[in-house]
């Protein structure tokens, strides 16, 4: 794998179990992304394209093929080994937010560095507090935030790591129309800033056309 490419699937395919018999969720997949691309992944509902974005970003397991981000192959690793290059490499935006709702908005945006065993995860998570809009609300917790408050704690979350890749699934699908066009500009404001690769799932044609690159997918395969 070439220095430029991030992330790497070959031949990606995960099944489950059903009362029918084994379900293919995701088939035969594979795709290459570079480094500061952004990649949106669009398709209709049950097309597979939540499944394939936590199996790129190692919150999900292969039944069959090989995947490679950041130059490790996931596939080779245990959960451990998988939550190591997650904390290295990874940052996650889900439509539900996701946020803990016993820590304060300040403490969810530290928690990816306390995980790292960086000293400075206060300093850091106030500043990207303060990108995102948020300084005042940094004591609050969750259920005090608005949802465009909530994604953007999320988003704060997700990138104060300096992440190699952003994944996002959804990261509008729960807010109004206003509320999810400020969330976009904000979304590749950061991601703009960081040079990160971007890789998102949306039924949102307009924030999948702001992405250098559409796939998309239908019934588990890339079209």
């Amino acid at each position: 794998m070439t220095r430029d490419i991030v992330l790497k699937a070959e031949r990606a395919t995960r099944q489950v179990s059903s009362p029918d018999g084994l379900l293919t969720i995701v088939r035969d997949v594979s795709l290459e992304i570079r480094a500061r691309e952004s990649v949106a992944i669009v398709g209709p509902s049950g097309a597979g394209k939540s499944t394939l974005l936590a199996l790129l970003a190692g919150l999900d397991t292969l039944s069959s093929g090989k995947i490679w981000l950041a130059g490790e192959e996931l596939t080779t690793l245990d959960e451990d080994g998988r939550a190591r290059v997650r904390a290295a490499h990874v940052g996650f935006v889900f439509q539900s937010f996701h946020l803990v709702p016993a820590l304060t908005a300040l403490e969810n945006v530290m928690l990816p560095l306390e995980l790292r065993g960086q000293r400075d995860a206060r300093e850091q998570a106030g500043e990207m507090l303060g990108r995102v809009g948020l300084a005042a609300r940094a004591g609050h917790y969750p259920r005090q935030l608005s949802g465009g408050e909530q994604q953007r704690v999320a988003m704060a979350r997700a990138s104060v790591g300096h992440p190699t890749v952003l994944f996002a699934d959804e990261p509008t699908g729960n807010l109004d129309t206003v509320t999810g066009d400020r969330i976009i500009d904000l979304f590749f404001e950061l991601n703009g800033a960081a040079q990160t690769t971007l890789v998102l799932v949306t039924h949102d044609r307009a924030l999948a056309g702001r992405c250098g690159r559409v796939l998309t997918m239908d019934s588990g395969t890339l079209a």
